[in-house]
């Protein structure tokens, strides 16, 4: 028997509980490699970091008071029975979970700053719909996004001939500048290509990917490597106290470009980077786990 819409509310608010209480393995296990690559003050805050994820996970209780902005990736079957309520099951489970978990309200209207109070607005929750055709199934990627981690954050169109040379300088230079805002160690996501929205797309997509697993494409994948050499060699470090890893990981994802112009944007993720998913199968089976970019 097919489950019913509250069925899948009730099974999204769990995954959204995961999200904000459970460090995905990925992120724990780079987190580890960076407590024993440091020494000092640092390795003494990812100690404490670690500890944290630890206590979060064993009492359910959020990771960071900040339990961001949602963001919800979205896979559903054009023949998914209640793809008519997709909306509705996303806004519906997002006003619940904020109040049952709960989640810190965190969507505050621009004109007037009031604060929803229910993490819902406009265009909030943020969401990202791809339909698969003749399927039933339902898969939901949680990503919530702290709002600390946004300070690097920049999308800008670069003409052809700045290049990506051009984009990798501005990379380098908004986390020189902003970085030690964002919680670090970071991890970096950049999107190169496209059309200006289109690349703001893909930097924070690349947050989903696996720590570790680089790009498909040669060059990206070196670039990628690049990359986080070059960010390590700031020194800014955990929480900004100085040391060897500033990031955990660079990932960078591409699309074609316009031939006049080269969009690029850079989107970053504080130490807690925080997903989870529920899957609804073809026979109407629900999953629900951490998510380490298992299935980007």
């Amino acid at each position: 028997m097919y489950p019913s819409i509250e069925s899948i509310e009730k099974a999204l608010i769990k995954a959204i509980e995961t999200a904000v209480v459970e460090l995905p393995s990925d992120v724990r296990e780079y987190l580890e490699k960076a407590y024993h690559k440091e020494e000092g003050l640092a390795k003494a805050i990812l100690k404490t970091i670690l500890d944290n994820v630890k206590v979060a996970s064993e009492e359910r209780t959020p990771l960071c008071q900040d339990t961001g902005l949602l963001s919800y990736y979205v896979r559903v079957g054009t023949k998914f029975p209640y793809i008519d309520h997709i909306y509705e099951i996303l806004r519906n489970a997002t006003i619940r979970a904020t109040k049952e978990i709960p989640l810190r309200p965190n969507a505050v209207n621009v004109v007037n700053n009031v604060n929803s109070g229910d993490n819902t607005g406009y265009y909030v929750p943020i969401i990202d719909i791809e339909l698969i055709p003749n399927s039933r199934s339902l898969e939901v990627i949680v990503m919530p996004k702290g709002g600390g981690s946004e300070s690097p954050s920049i999308s800008k169109v670069l003409t052809p001939a700045q290049g990506i040379k051009e984009a990798m300088r501005i990379v380098i230079k908004q986390i020189a500048m902003y970085a030690i805002n964002s919680c670090p160690p970071i991890v970096v996501g950049i999107g190169i290509g496209g059309t200006f929205d289109c690349a703001s797309q893909l930097a924070r997509k690349a947050l989903l990917r696996r720590l570790g697993r680089r790009s498909s494409i040669k060059e990206i994948a070196e670039l990628e490597v690049t990359m986080l050499n070059l960010i390590n060699e700031l020194g800014i470090g955990v929480q900004g106290v100085g040391g060897r890893v500033t990031a955990l990981d660079v990932h960078i994802e591409i699309a074609h470009r316009h031939p006049a112009t080269l969009a690029m944007a850079l989107c970053v993720s504080c130490w807690a980077l925080r997903r989870a998913i529920m899957k609804v199968n073809e026979d109407g089976e629900i999953k629900i786990s951490s998510y380490s970019g298992d299935t980007i």
